[in-house]
């Protein structure tokens, strides 16, 4: 054993100093890649920032802890891409801060629900989830629809996201009070959902 290593071995503040120095370096050749990397992701054809109702319903999705049951990450699993659609790309997800990929699923993936049921269908379904899924334990949300939308708070929202690089235009925040005027937070869940997935590659 030579007298360096013996030194390091007796000396634990020296033996912890060096220990984080290689930790770090190593994390470092790991996570820097994928910064760069993630700053590389396009978005695919057709996805944009939200529109100011669909941001809205993602706010209230977040805030509601719908995250909690539901995942929006299909797997790159036969089973999974015959049942949901397309597996999840990066590009899909470009504008989603913060990102709604995960493993939880005590409801199923929402990755593609999009398109799948009528406006009325999701609302029934959020008022009282059991009159259309006998077996559902999903609690219910009727108090969105007595919730007005606040034009403002989504306005700077949209403000936010374009200093961390969502290309809003001056128009789209402007247009933002406008475009909610009326609306109430379950026509926001609502447009929300029915907006995931409508730009995924197509399986069939």
């Amino acid at each position: 054993m030579s007298k360096s290593h013996e030194k390091v071995e007796k000396n634990v503040g020296l033996m912890m100093i060096l220990i984080v120095v290689a930790v770090s370096f190593g994390g470092l050749a790991q996570i820097v890649p994928l910064m760069y990397q993630a700053e590389a992701i396009e978005p695919l054809p057709g996805v944009e920032p939200y529109p100011p109702l669909e941001l809205a319903g993602r706010d209230v999705y977040i805030r509601e802890g719908c995250y909690n049951c539901h995942s929006q990450m299909v797997r790159t699993l036969r089973f999974e891409t015959e049942r949901y659609g397309h597996y999840s790309m990066a590009g899909e997800s470009v504008y989603d801060r913060p990102f709604q990929w995960g493993s939880k699923r005590t409801g199923p993936d929402l990755a593609r629900v999009g398109g799948r049921y009528s406006d009325e269908w999701h609302r029934v379904h959020l008022i009282n989830p059991r009159d259309v899924v006998p077996e559902s334990n999903m609690p219910s949300y009727p108090w969105l629809a007595g919730r007005q939308l606040d034009g403002s708070d989504v306005q700077r929202r949209m403000r936010a996201l374009r200093m961390i690089g969502d290309p809003y235009t001056d128009e789209q925040i402007d247009g933002a009070p406008a475009a909610l005027a009326g609306k109430t937070e379950m026509d926001a869940v609502i447009a929300y959902l029915q907006g995931l997935g409508r730009h995924a590659p197509r399986t069939r």
